[in-house]
């Protein structure tokens, strides 16, 4: 008899909070055209070539990317983090990532700092190792490649 192990696949988790389901649509001047589902397919191409899976998860609800990064504490490995307007207003999910202990990268389509005063403090850099803003669409490849590095130097030091 052969007992066949399921592949474990190591994953990153994608979180992208409110209105980011309407990229390509919204706003388009500020947040471009590319929608949130090439984002995700980016993220994963760009991850597969490292051996690594995605995770990708939206929610337009505060409460739901709380639960995504609890659930997501001991079956990921890094996390890409663009929170909308939860950046700027969320000690619950600061809080949150807190108690997520591997590797987070902020990520921001538009620069915040060029953007109205209420966009220019962000709660979740504190708990971020990099925050990416104004690369568009790329912050996201561009963080990918940050936790590969990150997990790369990581395993090197063991």
């Amino acid at each position: 008899m052969t007992i066949v192990e399921p592949r474990i696949e190591t994953e990153i988790l994608v979180l992208n909070g409110p209105n980011l389901n309407l990229l390509g649509e919204r706003e388009p001047e500020i947040y471009g055209r590319t929608t949130l589902a090439d984002i995700e397919a980016m993220c994963a191409d760009t991850a597969a070539e490292a051996g690594l899976g995605v995770r990708c998860i939206q929610s337009n609800h505060e409460g739901g990317l709380i639960d995504a990064v609890h659930d997501a504490r001991h079956s990921t490995v890094g996390a890409i983090i663009n929170a909308g307007a939860y950046t700027h207003t969320s000690l619950a999910l600061h809080d949150a990532l807190k108690s997520y202990d591997h590797p987070i990268i902020e990520v921001h389509l538009s620069n915040p700092h060029a953007r109205e005063a209420v966009r220019h403090h962000s709660y979740l850099s504190p708990v971020a190792v990099a925050v990416i803003a104004g690369a568009g669409a790329q912050g996201y490849v561009h963080a990918v490649e940050i936790l590969i590095d990150l997990l790369t130097n990581a395993k090197a030091r063991l």
